[in-house]
This record gives C-alpha cells, structure tokens and sequence, in this order.
C-alpha cells in the first residue's frame, strides 16, 4: 500500500510561493520607503521607534482588547464540558497546547482565535454557533482557529503591518504639521520650501494603500491555509464547508445593526460580519466563501 500523502495533505506549495512573493513585495515597497525618507533627510527612526512600540503593545494587548470587544467570557471546564473536551481532543491528536476557551453570548454564528503564540491563546466561539453546527462541523471550525494559532498568523500579521503603521503617522504627521505650519522637524535638502513635504506625503500614503492592499491578500491566504490546515487536523474537508456554508447562511438573516456592531473583528472571525453597506465587501481580509468551499470540496473528493 503507498504511503504517499494525497495532495492535499502536504504543504500548498502554490499558497506558500503566493505569500513569499506577497511579503517579497511589501519588503521592497518598505525599503524603498525608507530610501525615500533617508534621501529627504527626515528623521524616520523616531517615527519608527514610537510606531513600533504602538504595534507591539497593540499586539501585546490584542487578546484582551478582542475579547473584550467581542464581550467573549473565559469559560472553565466545568462550564463547557463538551467544548473543552472537543478541543482537548483535537489538540492532543495534533500535539498542540491547549488554548484557553471563551463564549460569546450572541445568535450570531461565528468564531476566532486570538493571543500573542500557542501558549497565550484563546478560541471563542459563540452560542449561535454551537446551535447550527453539528459536532464534526464544529471541530473543523474550532481546527480551523487552531491552525491560526499553530502558524502564528497574528504575530506574522502584526509584524507585516509594522511599516504600514509608520507610513500611516507620517501621514498624519505630515498633514498637521503643513495644516498648522510647523512641520515636524525634517532637516531635509528642502528646508523652506513644501516641496520636500509633498513628496513624503505622497511616498507616506503610496505606501500605506499599496500595503494595505497586499496585507489584506496575505490575510486571505492565511484564511486558506488555515481552511487547509483543519482539514488536515480533522480528516473531513467536508465538514468545515458544511460549517462555512451555514455560518454565511445564517449570517445573512443577523440584523446590520448587529453586524455593523461587531464589524471591527472582521479580521479575527472565521467568516466576516459584513453588513450589506460596508466598504469590507471592497477590501476584505478573508477570501469569498464560495471559493473557500470550493477548494475543501476538491480535497474531499480527492480522499476517494
């Protein structure tokens, strides 16, 4: 009998040249950021420290600021018996740490996972979730917030938007500073003249919507490889698109209001809440269902 893997067990190697290609680009984009404002003389290494100290305790803090803008309650063994034996089985037949589990206590379906690495991390899930999926639906979510965490995607997610932050306050710096006349600071070639800060403006905002852009496809590709990634923990690709397709279903019966409330998570949900006037549907950080089903449904049908 072989060994070999079916395809979809290995590593997406067209996913992974995608994300390297994507980071490769943001990484040039950054360096010639930087050039620009070395050759105008500004001096960006401030900016740089006091914007990476920002990302750092945003990230540091992200956990806590998720949970408790999602209002997710920690929840003890006691509590969810089921949840947490459910997880527990998971993690153990995948040798991954145990993370800590929390409820959000909406009829909104849906789930994510946040914390700082595998050992800080927490799940949640929300009661409207547990009430529509069936339980292997609901392991393949819970796998699929699990791989988010094993591969670290908020930490790799954090350290891509570092200079997309440092662009964004230069903006803002940039454009008080010309409201108001004072600049901040420069001693660039151009002293007394807006020429300078014209172009460390247009470089500043050049660079945040051109990474803006890329940070939001390597998100969407995160989101694939952790669809990939439950479908390897839990064995049934099938079982999570069941999941995908009733958690977007029953989405579209949330009223906005409660959708527009909780639109800030976007980025940590399984499937986005997007209400039907939202710019997201533009610019989202998960790739459409639709797709996202199809590519489970060709590993199903690979298995037999």
């Amino acid at each position: 009998m072989s060994s070999l893997k079916p395809a979809w067990q290995k590593r997406d190697t067209g996913l992974t040249v995608r994300m390297i290609f994507s980071f490769a680009i943001l990484t040039v984009l950054y360096l010639v950021f930087l050039s620009v404002l070395s050759y105008l003389g500004i001096g960006y290494i401030p900016i740089i420290l006091i914007a990476s100290a920002m990302i750092l305790a945003q990230w540091y803090f992200s956990d806590k600021i998720v949970l408790w803008s999602a209002k997710a309650k920690i929840v003890s063994r006691e509590e969810e018996k089921d949840l947490h034996e459910m997880i527990e089985r998971i993690v153990a037949r995948n040798n991954l740490p145990k993370p800590k589990i929390a409820i959000v206590n909406t009829a909104m379906p849906n789930a994510f996972a946040t914390g700082r690495g595998q050992k800080s991390s927490v799940v949640a899930v929300t009661r409207g979730l547990i009430d529509i999926l069936d339980e292997e639906e609901l392991e393949g979510v819970i796998a699929h917030e699990l791989t988010h965490i094993k591969n670290r995607d908020a930490l790799v997610l954090t350290l891509a938007s570092l200079f997309s932050t440092v662009a964004w306050y230069l903006m803002q710096f940039g454009f008080y500073g010309g409201l108001y006349g004072g600049g901040y600071g420069y001693s660039g070639r151009d002293r007394n003249g807006g020429g300078a800060m014209l172009i460390i403006l247009l470089v500043a905002m050049l660079t945040w919507i051109v990474s803006f852009l890329i940070i939001r496809a390597i998100s969407r590709y995160r989101e694939f490889a952790a669809d990939r990634g439950s479908a390897q923990m839990t064995g049934r690709p099938v079982k999570l698109a069941n999941a995908l397709l009733k958690i977007s279903g029953n989405m579209k019966r949330i009223p906005n209001k409660d959708l527009r409330e909780v639109e800030g998570l976007n980025a940590f949900f399984i499937v986005p809440a997007l209400s039907g006037s939202t710019i997201g549907n533009l610019f989202s950080t998960h790739p459409p269902v639709e797709k996202r089903v199809q590519k489970l449904m060709e590993m199903e049908a690979s298995m037999s």
